[in-house]
Order: structure tokens, then sequence, then C-alpha cells
């Protein structure tokens, strides 16, 4: 419930995920999403890839190592989330039950073609557990095209609530200025930044783009530890044995319309952090910047953003008419 002036909580969520196990990791994320629920966060954010982790080992093997990489991503395939699944409507029944919005970050699975190749996506849930979209990352960073395809701006959307407008980016997405102008342009006021960065100037990021967008940030990071690893996957000790305890600290931190952090950063533990959220601080800000406002010049300036989706595969009937919503062609066995 919102207080008597309209304003209202946020949590931030910095935990380690159970390493490639999809179901626990769920089951942990419940458990949190219940216990912000619970200190009366209405919207509740993930990092980037937490079911069922984040392939930091992208970073540390070597691409020539075939094997290790084949059998790490077999894990992450098989521990990969399809949507909608079971594992959506246990995190839609956990939104439900703490009457908050929901998002979360998963790896999840192309069940709309081949069933083999990974998104690094952003889920949108609503207090009534129902999905409300996704959001799949455009352009993965480095290593990480070893593991996530390219989503496509199909899912780059803004979200109407009555706590606003939510919508967010993943990790280095936010440093692409086209990508956030259009969230900007779009009405964005609830931003969730989730990551895998830490740091500075990843800090500075969240606050600049909470002062440009004139919003609140919800930068999101995992805290994991190299303990977090099972010993039983040998790239562990081939490929970290000289790691620090910490793989990530974590730096997760909620930043508001000035660009002043409001909670955080939290580092080297696993907590959830908060913030409270004074509506006239989405508007009121405005009146000096608003950058898809006064501050636009479309006359100089013209962005066109390409929405349509590019599926990997089309059918029609023998009649060349298409096939009802949802229609596949039968399994051969």
């Amino acid at each position: 419930m919102a207080d008597a002036d309209g304003s209202f909580r946020i949590a931030a969520v910095q935990a380690a995920p159970v390493f490639l196990d999809r179901a626990a990791t769920v089951e942990k994320a419940c458990a949190l999403i219940a216990e912000a629920g619970a200190q009366g966060a209405r919207l509740i954010a993930f990092p980037e890839s937490f079911i069922p982790a984040y392939p930091d080992w992208v970073w540390a093997v070597p691409p020539g190592d075939e094997g290790t990489l084949s059998e790490l991503y077999a894990a992450l395939l098989a521990n990969a989330v399809t949507i909608p699944s079971a594992a959506t409507e246990r995190l839609g029944e956990a939104a439900r039950r703490a009457g908050a919005y929901v998002v979360i970050g998963v790896s999840e699975r192309n069940a709309e073609a081949s069933n083999a190749t990974l998104y690094n996506t952003l889920l949108y849930i609503d207090p009534d557990g129902h999905l409300m979209g996704k959001h799949r990352k455009l352009v993965p960073t480095g290593g990480e095209r070893l593991v996530w395809a390219q989503g496509d701006g199909s899912t780059l959307q803004v979200y109407d609530t009555p706590l606003g407008r939510i919508s967010g980016l993943i990790c280095w997405e936010n440093y692409m200025p086209l990508a956030r102008y259009a969230l900007y342009a779009w009405g964005v006021q609830l931003y969730v930044a989730a990551t895998w960065d830490r740091g500075e100037p990843w800090l500075s990021t969240l606050r600049h783009v909470a002062k440009e967008g004139r919003m609140y940030v919800v930068g999101c990071c995992m805290a994991m530890r190299l303990d977090d690893i099972p010993d039983r996957y040998a790239f562990k000790a081939k490929y970290y044995a000289n790691a620090r305890e910490w793989i990530n600290v974590g730096d997760s931190a909620i930043v508001d319309p000035q660009g002043k952090i409001v909670a955080g950063p939290v580092r080297m533990k696993e907590e959830v952090i908060y913030a409270d959220v004074d509506p006239r601080e989405l508007r009121g800000p405005k009146w000096m910047l608003d950058v898809a406002g006064h501050y636009g010049r479309p006359d100089v300036f013209e962005l066109v953003v390409h929405t349509a989706p590019h599926p990997m595969i089309r059918t029609v009937t023998a009649t060349g008419a298409p096939p009802a919503e949802g229609a596949a062609p039968p399994a051969v066995s």
C-alpha cells in the first residue's frame, strides 16, 4: 500500500543465485520477494541473469577450450527459463503473495525456435502474478556473446502502472544512449538497471542516468563468492585458482531523480536495500530538464525505433493463409 502522501517503497535485491540450479534459485528468489514484500516494497528488482546464474566463466575460460565451454553452456541451457513455464508461474505466485511488481533477470531459452539458444532477459511481473512482458538484452557484451544472442526492438517497452511507468535496461545497455532515450521518450519513471557491473564508473553511470532521465534508478547486482560455485565444476579449479573470495562485490544502489544515491551501495554481502519514492519527484524535476520533452530538439535530432519482431521461422497453411495464433506444425516422432 502507498502511504497517505502517495509515497511507496522500492527494493533492490543483492544476492547470489544457487549456481546453475534453476529450481533452487527460483525458490530463493521467491523467499527474497516475500522478505521484501513484508518490508512494504511495491517494486522488487533483481540482478541480470539471476536465474540460474550469471555466466562469469565467459571472462575466464579461453574460447579455445571448447570442451569446457560446451559443458557449461549445456548446464546453463538445461537450467534456463522457458517463458511461460512452471518457473515463471512460481515467480508470479510469489509476486502475488507479496503484492508487488517484480523485475528479475533470467537466461531465457528461445522456445519459439530451436530451444537451444539463450537470451539475457528481464521479466516484468505484476502484483496479480501476471507476466506483463520481457526484455531481451540488445547487445551481449564481449565474452557474453559466447552464451547469449541479441534481442530485438520488439521487447523494448515501458509498462504503465499505478506506481508509475516501469522499464529498464540490462548492464551495458545503459551505455547505449539511443536505447535510454527511447525509454525516456516513452515516459519511464522507475528504471531498473539490472547488472553484473560494479564499482566506478558504474555507480557514476547510475547517477548520470537518474539525473538525465529524472527518474528513480534501481541498480541491482549479484554479490557472488568463489564458494558459490560448487567444486564439482572442473573449470573452478582450473581457471579460478587465483581468484579472490568475491567474484562480484555487488555495489547495488538506488538513485533518486536528482542523481543522489538514497540506498547503498552495498558491498560484499547479500542484502535487500530499500528506498521510499516520493511521486512528486517523478514529475517536479522535469521543469528544468526533460530530455525527451522541452529539452529535446526533434527539429534537429530524430530517433526511429523498430519494434517489429524478427522470428526465426514463419509458417503458412497449404492455402497460404497464416496459421491461427500460437499454431505450430505437429511434431514428427
